[in-house]
This record gives C-alpha cells, structure tokens and sequence, in this order.
C-alpha cells in the first residue's frame, strides 16, 4: 500500500495547550475523511501494514507515540485535536499527505519571517494566503491558535502584538 508522509505531526511533531503553556500530555488526535466526521486509518510506518488507533493519544512529551511519524493513504483528510479532558484544541481539514499523486491541494507552502516589535499587530506577508486553514503561526516557536489572528487580504493581524524581538514565522498556502 502506498502512503505518504502527514504534514500535520508527520515526524516528531509536538502538541501544546491552547496557551502553548505546557505539552499536550494524552491530548487525542482523531483522523476522519476530509469534510466528515467517518474515521479515515493512519499508519505507523512508510510500508503502510500498520494502522494506528483512531484517535492517536499524545503521549507525555505532547508527541505521536511510537515513533513519532503518522503516514496517510491517498485520500484527504481532516484532523481535529482535542486536549486529555475532550475539549477541542484545533481543527484542519482537506489535508493530503506529502506528495500524495492526484492531490490537487499539494502546494509549495510560502514562508514568511519577521520580528516583533511589542507594539505592530499587523504584518503584510506579500501574498494573500487562501484562508486561515491554510496558515500555521509561530511566534517564538509556539504555535498560534486561529482565534489568535486573522486575515485581511495580504495582512496577518494578531490580537495582541507579538513581544519585542520575538521571531514570527508564517507558512501559509
């Protein structure tokens, strides 16, 4: 069976709390098909022979266990992540594994960087992402959670202006 790599906790990915205070210690990471709630297998290894539980439990590094890679089919799917207690952290959907043939929504993800200034809530990132879904933010390394900006066009707007000097990494597609 061909799988290919998940772009959402592929290898070694770590989770965190909606604050990124602290790892996603038994957070659950359900896989479905794209745009449903019917659960869609994941697979432990390249060769495919494996499937994983559905829900994936983070074990106590926030981390997919046993060997930290989860490998997709063909088909798209949606991830939603919930912490240990079942409350919804973050949702992605119409995700294809990397270089999935046939997948129409593979794209070469754009990267933007720049630095906080502890005053600038907006960033112009020189192209206009498709939606949110299709954006992750870091600042300083932690993950930023959808409700914590929004788009405007060309234009990421956070709630709170990013500290003085902290780095601002945006993928989007």
């Amino acid at each position: 069976m061909a799988v290919y790599l998940s772009p959402v906790g592929g290898v070694a990915a770590q989770f965190f709390t909606n604050t990124g205070a602290a790892v996603l210690t038994g957070g659950k990471l359900y896989t479905y098909a794209a745009g449903t709630t019917t659960p869609l297998a994941t697979y432990t290894t390249y060769s495919g022979g494996t499937a994983r539980t559905n829900p994936i439990v983070l074990d106590s590094a926030g981390r997919v266990p046993d060997g930290g890679e989860i490998w997709l089919s063909t088909s798209q799917y949606k991830f939603v992540l919930y912490d240990s207690s079942s409350v919804l952290i973050a949702s992605w959907d119409n995700i294809w594994g990397i270089g999935t043939p046939g997948g129409t929504a593979i794209q070469t993800p754009v990267i933007f960087n720049s630095t906080g200034t502890g005053s600038n809530t907006t960033f112009a990132l020189g192209g206009s992402p498709t939606n949110e879904n299709t954006t992750n933010v870091y600042v300083s390394g932690i993950y930023q959670q959808k409700n914590t900006y929004s788009l405007s066009g060309a234009n990421l707007i956070f709630s709170q202006a990013p500290p003085l000097n902290a780095t601002i990494e945006v993928n989007y597609l």
